[in-house]
Parts: C-alpha cells; sequence; structure tokens
C-alpha cells in the first residue's frame, strides 16, 4: 500500500491556479488547494487518485460525511478559457501537448493520434458534451453490481446539476431529418435514455455555450470534508480513478500486474494481477468531411442515430477563417472571412477488438504504450462497413440537399479528407476505408475489467483497501457515448461506499 500511495503522490503536477474572486470562481474552488498550503501531514478517509469524469462525482459523494482528498495531476478549467466554451474544442484538443495542457497527446502504436484529460474535471471538461444514458446491455454485461434504485438516482443527480437540453442549430437540424429520411427510426425526441432511432441528446453545455464538467459536481460536497490538493502524508482506503489509459498505467507502477512483466522493469512485485492493462479497447471513429456552401454555427454532438446495424452517426461543425496565400503590402483588411466544414461521424457498438497498455518508461510521467487493435475482430469491421454505407445512405437524402454545391457537376460535396468509396455496394471496398481512416472518438476503456483485475465492487483483486473506480473496468463502451455513465459510476459508487459503512458502523 505504501508504494501506491508514493506513486500516488509522484503522479501529481502542481495545479497553475488563477486570482479568481468568490463571484466569479464556483464553490468548490475554495477547496482547491496548493500543496504548499496544506500541512506536512494530514489524515483523510478516502484518497481519490484522479480528479476526472468519475473521480469528482465520487469525492463530492464520499465527502458528505467521510474526510476526503482528491488528486488532480491537471489544472482547474478556469485557468484554460477555451476548455470552458464550446467553441474552444477543437483548439484544446489541437494545443494538446506533454507537459501541462488540458489535453495530453499520445499516439497508439497503430498510429492513431489520442488525447486524454490532464485537467480537474478529466476527460469530461475537454470532450463535445454529448450525454446519454448506457443500453441495457451495458448493464447486465458489465460485471457490476448494481442496485438499479441507486442507479436511476446517480444518474439524475448528474443530471440535474449539468445536463441541458440542446437548441438544435440548422446542421444538427439537418442531421436529424436525414437520419430519419434515411430510415434511422422512430424518432424519439429529446430524450436521455438509450433507445433504436434518432433523438436529441443531452449537452453539458448550456444555452450560452458554457461548459460544465464534472469539477462542477464538486460544488455539491461538504465543503469542510473535502481537499483537492497535492502532496500528502495520509492514511486511508485509496481509490484510483485516473482513466483507462492512468489507471492500470498506476496500478503496474505500483508493483499491481504480471509477476514476470513487473519483474522486468525491476518493479517490486505487490501482488501478481496478469490482467492489469489487459483488454483495452477504444471504439474507432469513421467519417466524412466536407464544406458547407453556407454559413453555419459551430456545433458538437447533439443529434444521434442509434441503428440496429451496430453503428452510432453523429454530427459537427467547425467555423475557421480563411487565410490567402497571397502577400500584398496592403494592410489587411478588418473583416475576416469564414467557412464551415461539417463532419459526419460513425462509431461502432463494442468494440470487440482487445488491445494493451505496456510501460514506456518506470517514470510515471511518460505515457505508456498503448494498442488498441482496431478492427482486428471480424465483427467491428463489418459494424463499421454498415456504418459508412449508412453514412452514404444520409448524404442522398433531401435533408442534405442543400449543403451541395450546386455550380459544381452532378451538385458535388466538396469534400475535405477522404471520401466515401463510389462503389458503396462493395464490403472490400468499404472495409479498406474503414482501415484506412480510422480515427479515435476518444471514448477508451478496459485495462482494469471487472473480474479479472477488480471484483462486483471495483475492489482490487487481493489487495487491501484499494478499488478501481471509472470507466477502466467497462468491457464494452456505454451507450453511444460513456460520459454520462462514467459520471454516474462515480456517483453510484460513493452511495454503496457510504450505505456499506453505515450498515457495518450498526452491526
Amino acid at each position: 500500500m505504501a508504494s501506491i500511495i508514493t506513486i500516488c503522490f509522484t503522479f501529481i503536477i502542481f495545479f497553475s491556479l488563477i486570482s479568481f474572486t468568490l463571484s466569479q470562481s464556483p464553490k468548490y474552488m475554495k477547496f482547491v488547494v496548493n500543496a504548499t498550503e496544506l500541512p506536512p501531514e494530514d489524515y483523510f478517509d478516502y484518497i481519490i487518485v484522479g480528479g476526472g469524469t468519475a473521480g469528482c462525482p465520487l469525492a463530492a459523494t464520499l465527502s458528505f460525511n467521510h474526510r476526503v482528498l482528491l488528486l488532480e495531476r491537471g489544472g482547474v478549467p478556469l485557468a484554460n478559457p477555451s476548455v470552458m466554451r464550446q467553441e474552444g474544442f477543437i483548439p484544446t484538443l489541437r494545443q494538446a501537448d506533454s507537459s501541462y495542457s488540458p489535453a495530453e497527446a499520445f499516439s497508439s502504436e497503430e498510429g492513431v493520434l489520442n488525447a486524454r484529460g490532464r485537467i480537474l474535471g478529466g476527460s469530461s471538461a475537454i470532450n463535445a458534451g454529448f450525454y446519454s444514458r448506457a443500453d441495457d446491455e451495458f448493464y447486465n454485461r458489465s460485471g457490476i453490481n448494481w442496485d438499479p434504485t441507486s442507479l436511476e438516482r446517480s444518474y439524475r443527480w448528474i443530471e440535474k446539476s449539468i445536463v441541458f437540453e440542446p437548441e438544435l442549430d440548422p446542421w444538427q437540424s439537418a442531421l436529424r431529418d436525414g437520419l430519419l429520411q434515411s430510415g434511422v427510426r422512430p424518432f424519439n425526441g429529446f430524450t436521455l435514455k438509450h433507445t433504436i432511432g434518432t433523438k436529441i441528446g443531452g449537452s453539458t453545455f448550456n444555452s450560452t455555450g458554457h461548459r460544465h464538467s464534472a469539477a462542477d459536481l464538486l460544488n455539491l460536497a461538504r465543503d469542510n470534508n473535502l481537499k483537492v490538493a497535492v502532496y500528502a502524508t495520509v492514511d486511508g482506503e485509496v481509490i484510483i480513478s485516473a482513466g483507462a489509459i492512468g489507471s492500470p498505467h498506476l496500478l503496474l507502477l505500483s508493483g499491481i500486474g504480471p509477476r514476470s512483466y513487473l519483474s522486468s522493469w525491476g518493479i517490486p512485485v505487490v501482488n501478481h494481477s496478469p490482467f492489469v492493462g489487459q483488454f483495452l479497447y477504444d471504439n474507432p471513429r469513421n467519417g466524412i468531411s466536407f464544406l458547407s456552401p453556407s454559413l453555419l454555427r459551430h456545433s458538437l454532438i447533439q443529434v444521434v442515430g442509434i441503428t440496429d446495424s451496430g453503428a452510432y452517426l453523429e454530427a459537427s461543425s467547425t467555423v475557421r477563417p480563411f487565410h490567402s496565400h497571397v502577400h500584398s503590402r496592403r494592410p489587411p483588411r478588418s473583416s475576416q472571412f469564414y467557412f464551415t466544414v461539417a463532419n459526419i461521424m460513425e462509431k461502432i457498438i463494442g468494440p470487440l477488438s482487445a488491445g494493451s497498455l505496456r510501460l514506456a518508461s518506470s517514470d510515471i510521467a511518460t505515457n505508456p504504450s498503448v494498442s488498441f487493435n482496431y478492427f482486428s475482430n471480424p465483427v467491428d469491421l463489418e459494424r463499421c462497413v454498415n456504418g459508412t454505407r449508412k453514412i452514404g445512405e444520409l448524404l442522398r437524402t433531401r435533408a442534405m440537399a442543400g449543403f451541395r454545391f450546386w455550380n459544381l457537376p452532378h451538385a458535388e460535396f466538396r469534400f475535405v479528407g477522404p471520401r466515401l468509396p463510389a462503389n458503396q455496394s462493395s464490403d472490400e471496398e468499404m472495409g479498406a476505408f474503414c482501415r484506412q481512416t480510422v480515427n479515435t472518438i476518444w471514448h477508451y476503456h478496459g485495462g482494469c475489467l471487472v473480474g479479472r483485475v477488480v471484483d462486483s465492487e471495483l475492489k482490487v483483486r487481493d489487495v487491501g483497501s484499494l478499488r478501481v473506480i471509472d470507466g477502466s473496468v467497462f468491457s464494452i463502451s456505454p451507450g453511444t457515448n460513456p460520459q454520462a455513465t462514467v459520471l454516474m459510476l462515480g456517483r453510484h459508487m460513493g452511495l454503496k461506499i457510504l450505505g456499506g459503512r453505515l450498515r457495518k458502523a450498526s452491526a
């Protein structure tokens, strides 16, 4: 346990805190502190490593009647204004670096560029904001000991605080109509539940485009029971909530993993756990992008098509400035020209293709080496073919006609990047498109699976007072987008832990 705590503290990077008045800052800023402000020793009932999508609601819940220390390696959202705005989504991902950026960049062994959250709120503070609950199959297959009543209450607790019904802009409305015209039916209106057909989901961006993340759930914590900080000497139960990349990485460096593998790195073996870092998944993303003949507003995911053939369809649009490559001695114009790129993407359910995580260094600051083995299972490739073929059907609908350039031959779309194969009836050509254009949708999960690394209560097997509570315990991605379920998991497990302690105390 001592080695785990040592790794936990080495894992932390100082917050980059900014000066805000209480009227400008959220309530939780009152208990976000720099390590230098803490006494040399302190005592907590729970240490949570990772202030991300699951860690924040978990910490807020446990603080109800226990002292909690929440450790986050990144900074606070308010330190980076672009993080807090819908239009800052793409710039935040593009500014990812290996040091202090809110999004930390890494590449899989397949060469796919990825990013994960390094900020209070975790990936919920850098994602596209779409909120949709898990499908029923996920709960049945997860292996987690769910309490159905608590599960529903946990979702509602999250949704009351940070989830909004979006106002559809023209591009998202066109997607909705196109999905229905291409047969993705029925139309289910606005709903947070997972159901076959086309629906409008929730958003963690409010009507003004301001982001709400897991960090905002810390506003519901009991102030005097929670510290969000770095460097502390403590004694208590350790809960790792560092995400699908961070949690297995931490366990391996702490000596929990395959005995022979840890020994090869010179890491003392605390517990032989052969499946740490194994069964790591990422849902592949494939799709197309094209210019819009008219300027659209910037939009992230609001509408989703849930097909019956193993694929989900979503869309976004980005507004970009036009930069002329013609050099001129005249001063720049005061007005700026803009254009819109519309994106349609598909994500497969599951997936079934599994990869793994391996150490690249014994230094916690160095990203591990990950492989996702995209489409190694032929069922995943079949589902991608189904999804990309549905994109082709969508492009041929009346709803999409307004995005063609009618002054071009055959009223074409002006594609940016790869276009779908001409022969979309060919499984071979569509499969090649899937392999050649594979990208990430940032829905990592696995690496600490239930039944292999943790039990149904998410306790690490054969290790006392240690749990893993985040998406690394999932064997499949929940629903269309995992954010809602990971947020719920933090709250749900917090309530279960509190209930267990109360029952034990009264026994």
